[in-house]
């Protein structure tokens, strides 16, 4: 019974969050545009299971991701765990267990990410294939697996955060004067586009879990930064990527010596 009401009354904040968006694309369309709504029933049908889909997701995030990152990032830190792994006092290279689940995690939730893929899609589609989806993604997957290992170090070792964005975009901005001009838009957009539905909701429990289980770390101050370091990392990928790519095509079609070019 306890479950039904959980669910019924997610699905009513769902409907309250959604209805904003129904109110000013109808207004739009009625009052402005002066035009029946195409497809109305099929849109009404859409609608549904927009709500329905959000509803069982945010509470399927509540009920099984939030715990499970939280409580993955409390067994990593465990002192009885990590002091089994290490000897005398701990340090900061003793929590590699953390470092290294934090990296498969940010990589394995951004492959799945939806709206990644969606924009590799598209990437691929309007460059005619000079933009790889796999490749793409793969480069994004790395940026947020690798900012993600940097982030949990971070928490563990209780450096400041402004210290890391501030490098990371200097590296941003020197990597735009010599990043192919085709990939810089897309590097841009794909630090956006990993902080989505899939990857936020693990990324926060795991910041927020290993700041509570860290001695010494508070979760207000040390727990959320993630989310931040995530939106920064695959911009320096995706131009990294494109840039190797691009060195290597050069080499390729340069010719060697005594060769006619």
């Amino acid at each position: 019974m306890n479950l039904i009401v959980e669910i019924s009354q997610t699905i009513s904040a769902t409907l309250r969050d959604i209805a904003p968006i129904v109110l000013v694309l109808l207004g739009f369309q009625l009052g402005l545009l002066r035009k029946r709504i195409p497809h109305l029933k099929q849109v009404l049908f859409g609608l549904a299971y927009v709500v329905l889909g959000l509803a069982f997701f945010l509470f399927g995030l509540e009920k099984a991701l939030f715990p499970l990152g939280k409580e993955m990032a409390r067994q990593l830190t465990d002192p009885a765990f990590v002091r089994g792994e290490a000897s005398g006092s701990l340090h900061w290279y003793d929590y590699y267990w953390t470092y290294i689940f934090a990296f498969a995690i940010g990589f394995a939730t951004t492959i799945a990410e939806p709206s990644l893929i969606a924009v590799a899609m598209k990437a691929r589609e309007v460059s005619g294939g000079a933009v790889g989806a796999w490749g793409l993604r793969i480069a994004v997957a790395l940026g947020v697996a690798i900012s993600l290992s940097v982030g949990t170090f971070r928490i563990v070792t209780g450096a400041p955060l402004h210290m890391f964005m501030m490098v990371g975009y200097a590296i941003v901005v020197v990597q735009t004067f010599f990043a192919p001009k085709m990939i810089i838009p897309l590097a841009y957009d794909s630090g956006g586009v990993t902080t989505s539905t899939v990857t936020v909701p693990m990324v926060a429990a795991l910041g927020l879990g290993l700041a509570s289980s860290v001695p010494g770390r508070s979760p207000l101050l040390d727990g959320f930064g993630l989310i931040a370091l995530a939106s920064l990392f695959p911009m320096i990928t995706v131009m990294g990527y494109a840039q190797i790519s691009d060195a290597l095509s050069r080499r390729r079609n340069t010719p060697s010596k005594g060769e006619k070019p």
